[in-house]
């Protein structure tokens, strides 16, 4: 699927009104009769007026809409004076799952950022759960002391979400799928950057959507401007990545920091999240296995507590043999150093 976000053509607005109420619809509260949320539904035009009316094409077809909207305007209702408003995220049905909503949002961002704002608002209703899950994933923070806003229709109190765009550091977190290919040529970079690498090996390191799909893909964020510094994978729970993994590990492959972004500690910081997550699974060990050229990496290993595995050291690759760390997590605990003012995982 190739993705493509841009500002709504005026020839789109119907066929966006359409969109809108065709997903509100099939969505937690079902279709309404309330002839005014007709209207702000299918009022793509409306909302274009009132800020930026974004929407997402696949393949030539719309597949989902949101609108950036300006504090004081009609269809505004929680943007302060220094704020930017989502309004109305609607995703195709046909078209739901592959990450469409979370590209709308991320383009938002970008544009509110841009504007000058200092953080984008939005309210749901309770039961819009997927969506607030989203919202979480994305960074997204909930007000409950600005939920003063109750709608009739059996919808009841609105949860307030807002995004703080004045925030600095770094944030782990799982990738979004409009990511897939920045995160993609990310990896590629970083070891290249270092290293001759084969055709299978780049092609490898290069396909994150499949290791996204059957494993976790966790991305550093910077939050002044939403670039991503780097990437690691993971197994999901209970599972594992390699065979190198057995049973009561995780193992972990493919960090990678962007070229641009090494000296800030990036590495450690992706590090270091992967333990934790392994601590909170209950592992009994973090492993991962490295080539024998990537120096700088061992010397990051070791400095963090890892130890050579020589009895799992079987595999010949270019360059040697592949090297294999382990961290015993029964050892105590690393303190973390501070990467970045307000790095959090």
């Amino acid at each position: 699927m190739t993705l493509e976000v841009r500002i709504a053509d005026p020839s789109e607005y119907d066929e966006v009104g359409q969109l809108t109420r065709g997903a509100f619809d099939a969505g937690a509260y079902g279709p309404t009769q309330d002839a005014e949320r007709l209207r702000q539904l299918t009022d793509a035009a409306g909302r274009a007026r009132d800020g930026d009316l974004i929407v997402a094409v696949a393949d030539g077809s719309l597949v989902g809409t949101v609108s950036l909207l300006r504090p004081g305007t009609p269809y505004s209702r929680q943007a302060l004076a220094d704020e930017r408003e989502l309004r109305l995220l609607a995703t195709a049905s046909g078209a739901r799952g592959q990450g469409i909503g979370a590209a709308l949002i991320a383009d938002a961002l970008v544009r509110a950022r841009r504007d000058g704002a200092a953080g984008v608002v939005l309210d749901t209703g309770p039961r819009n759960v997927v969506s607030q899950r989203l919202y979480h994933r994305l960074g997204f923070e909930r007000v409950v002391e600005r939920e003063t806003t109750v709608v009739g229709r059996g919808i009841g109190r609105l949860a307030v979400f807002r995004y703080d765009l004045t925030r600095t550091g770094v944030r782990v977190r799982l990738v979004a799928p409009h990511e897939y290919d920045e995160v993609s040529r990310l990896s590629v970079a970083a070891y290249a950057h270092d290293y001759e690498l084969s055709d299978d090996y780049r092609a490898s390191i290069a396909d994150v959507a499949s290791r996204a799909r059957e494993h976790e893909v966790w991305v550093a964020e910077d939050l002044t401007d939403g670039s991503i510094l780097a990437t690691v994978a993971t197994p999901r729970p209970g599972g594992h990545l390699s065979p190198l993994g057995a049973e009561g590990e995780v193992d972990f492959r493919l960090l990678a920091v962007d070229p641009a972004a090494r000296g800030r500690g990036i590495g450690e910081l992706l590090t270091r999240h992967v333990i934790e997550l392994a601590r909170q699974r209950g592992a009994d060990r973090v492993v991962m296995n490295s080539g024998p050229r990537m120096l700088a990496a061992h010397r990051l290993y070791h400095r963090l507590g890892f130890v050579r595995l020589h009895e799992r050291e079987t595999h010949v690759v270019e360059g040697g043999v592949l090297l294999a760390f382990g961290y015993e997590l029964a050892a105590p605990h690393v303190p973390a150093v501070p990467v970045t003012q307000g790095a959090s995982a």
